[in-house]
Formats: C-alpha cells, sequence, structure tokens
C-alpha cells in the first residue's frame, strides 16, 4: 500500500469515534474516560455505528454520564433511553448489562475507571479487570475502549480486531492474522508510513470502518482502494 493511500485512508476513515462524540481522552479526566467507557459498551454490540452514536447521545441528553445517574435511572429508565437511540433490538441485553457493571464499578473501584487502571498491574490484569465488571463486556468492548486510550494510558496495548487485521491483510499491510503478529506488523508500517498530525490510533480506526463497512459487506465495488486490494470481489 502506497503512502499516499494510506494518508487517503485516514483522511476517509480515520476519525476517532470519541472525536465524533466530544469526548476529550487527552487529559486523561475521568469523567471523560468514563464516557468513553459507556460510548464503548454501545459500540460493543452487533448494531448500526449511527445508531451507538445517537444512543450516547440520548445519555448525554439526560445526563446520565456517571456510574450513579445510571444506576438511578434504573432498568425502566434505561430501557426507554435505549430505545430513544434506536437500540431497541439489544435494550432489555444493554440495561441489564449497565446495571450489572455500574455497581461493580461502584463497589471496586469507587466508580472510577482511573482508580481500575491504577491498581491493574500490567496490560493483561487491566483487560481483564474490565471484562470482570460485567458478563457483557467482551473482547470487542474492551478493544474499542483502550484503542483510543493507547497514548493516554500506558498499560494499554489492545490487539487489532477480526475486522481490523481483515482489512489490512487484503491491502497487502499484514500476512499474519494472529492478532499478535498483526499488532506488531501494523505498527512496523505505522512507523514507515506515518502522516503527520495523525496517530496510529487513526490508523488502527480507518482499517476498522474499512473491514467493517466495505470488507465484510464485500462492497468492494464501492471501495476506493479496490485497485490496492488483493482479493477483491468482482461480479
Amino acid at each position: 500500500m502506497r503512502r499516499e493511500s494510506v494518508k487517503t485512508l485516514i483522511e476517509n476513515f480515520g476519525k476517532r469515534y470519541s472525536e465524533i462524540l466530544s469526548i476529550d481522552l487527552s487529559k486523561s479526566k475521568d469523567e471523560e474516560i468514563f464516557k468513553w467507557f459507556l460510548a464503548s459498551i454501545l459500540f460493543g454490540a452487533p448494531i448500526r455505528e449511527n445508531a451507538a452514536i445517537k444512543t450516547f447521545n440520548c445519555f448525554k441528553k439526560y445526563a446520565l454520564l456517571n456510574p450513579e445517574k445510571i444506576l438511578e435511572a434504573g432498568w425502566d429508565g434505561l430501557v426507554k433511553i435505549l430505545d430513544e437511540g434506536s437500540y431497541t433490538r439489544y435494550d432489555f441485553k444493554t440495561a441489564d448489562k449497565l446495571l450489572e457493571v455500574m455497581q461493580n464499578l461502584i463497589e471496586r473501584y469507587y466508580g472510577s475507571l482511573t482508580t481500575l487502571y491504577n491498581v491493574a498491574s500490567d496490560e493483561q490484569d487491566l483487560e481483564n479487570r474490565l471484562r470482570n465488571l460485567g458478563k457483557g463486556i467482551g473482547d470487542v468492548t474492551v478493544s474499542i475502549f483502550l484503542r483510543e486510550l493507547r497514548e493516554v494510558w500506558k498499560k494499554t496495548d489492545p490487539k487489532p480486531t477480526i475486522l481490523v487485521i481483515f482489512a489490512a491483510e487484503k491491502l497487502g499491510i499484514i500476512k499474519d492474522r494472529t492478532p499478535e503478529d498483526a499488532l506488531i506488523q501494523l505498527k512496523a508500517f505505522w512507523f514507515k508510513n506515518k502522516i503527520v498530525g495523525k496517530s496510529f490510533v487513526n490508523f488502527e480506526t480507518a482499517l476498522l470502518r474499512l473491514g467493517k463497512n466495505y470488507c465484510r459487506k464485500k462492497k468492494c465495488v464501492f471501495c476506493i482502494f479496490k485497485g490496492e486490494c488483493l482479493a477483491p470481489v468482482v461480479f
């Protein structure tokens, strides 16, 4: 993949989700990190990106942006907000998940994700502590959450998701599908082809969107990178 193409990739698909939601993670403020955690839970379900964004904005509209407020809303209140945000397919399950996660976050870490991070011994322990907040917190949610905190939390280096790997493989950026090796190859590629003013997070986010919106759906004919794809779907 040419360096000019990397720039095009990031310009079209690399905008951070936290930026879209006006969440500022740069200063490591606990309230902003919590907002991103809530958003990551919403993005973690197999649901349309626009629905997750709309639902987060509903939580923002009703000022439910900390663990205590979410618990105060109760199950019925959460279902109502989720439905307003077009999260109807997963409303009951997500309400259950949010109540469990918020209760555990308060009981174990005083409602603070910064505290959770500080007590984690290393990267793996951090990921395990996040998963153990609730049975609905899986690998995808953890990866989404930690991906945009790479430059904020030192003990953070999540493996790329399958969609990132899929897109990167199609573009010839990586040759190995194992998450560990794929991360090494992605970082090496970015180091050689980095774009001024952008970060590895932008690069990884762009690959995620490409994989999700084009590669997975086999929309190769509409993809601006079809000329560089190693295995385009031709109709």
